[in-house]
């Protein structure tokens, strides 16, 4: 199995993982069937649709490869049938979540190198497959985009793993590692990431905010100096 190959399932996986979470956000929502499919498909999609215009690889996958598409509407579908048995599944709507940011973080990243580009450009376009599905999904229902509102650990593990990625690919590439190692590695990252995410959540691990301060510097100066 070469990198191609396991970025293709990664990202089918990672499809329908994501359009659940999609799915799901839109029926708590109470919208139709048709707003509910479509935002399935977005935020299962929409990632790969943002990579796959920033690298040219036009039309986007997301548009053209009909089973990806399907797996995406059928996300959705299954989220119209079996919500109520998902919605008790909270824990299990959080592994989804947590799974499809290791997988798209990979995936995104495989892609951006598998079509040439730097590690710097395929560790953004990792980032944005990750977090572009969500970001649309939060966008189109009108709530505050998970990557600004959650200080649990949620950017940080698709960065740390899109890194980890590019890393492993060139090490292959360059012969420092085997080829047999590329497949173990990378599934070693999406379990990192996913981990990362959990345990954030799990034991409330926060990202920390702004140095703490009550006073300006410069207000200080200017006093002492009048």
């Amino acid at each position: 199995m070469d990198s191609q190959m396991l970025s293709s399932i990664i990202e089918y996986l990672a499809v329908i993982s994501c359009g659940i979470s999609g799915g799901l956000a839109a029926i708590k929502k109470r919208y139709d069937v048709f707003a509910v499919l479509i935002i399935a498909w977005l935020t299962a999609v929409g990632g790969g649709l943002i990579r796959d215009v920033l690298l040219g690889a036009i039309p986007p996958v997301g548009v053209s490869d009909k089973w990806l598409i399907l797996s995406a509407f059928a996300s959705g579908v299954v989220c119209l049938i079996f919500y109520p048995e998902i919605t008790d599944l909270k824990r299990s709507m959080l592994v989804s979540d947590a799974l499809a940011l290791g997988l798209f973080a990979v995936n995104g990243t495989l892609k951006a190198l598998n079509y040439g580009s730097s590690m710097t450009t395929a560790v953004f376009l990792g980032m944005a497959t990750a977090l572009g599905g969500g970001l649309i999904r939060d966008i189109l229902l009108n709530v505050e985009p998970a990557i600004l509102r959650d200080k649990h650990f949620y950017a940080f593990p698709s960065l740390l793993g899109c890194l980890l990625t590019a890393v492993v690919y060139r090490a292959v590439q360059w012969g420092i590692l085997g080829a047999a190692w590329s497949i173990p590695l990378n599934i070693v990252i999406i379990v990192t990431v996913v981990v990362l995410r959990l345990l954030s959540v799990k034991l409330n691990i926060l990202l920390p905010g702004p140095v703490p301060r009550t006073h300006s510097h410069i207000r200080r100066r200017r006093h002492r100096d009048a």
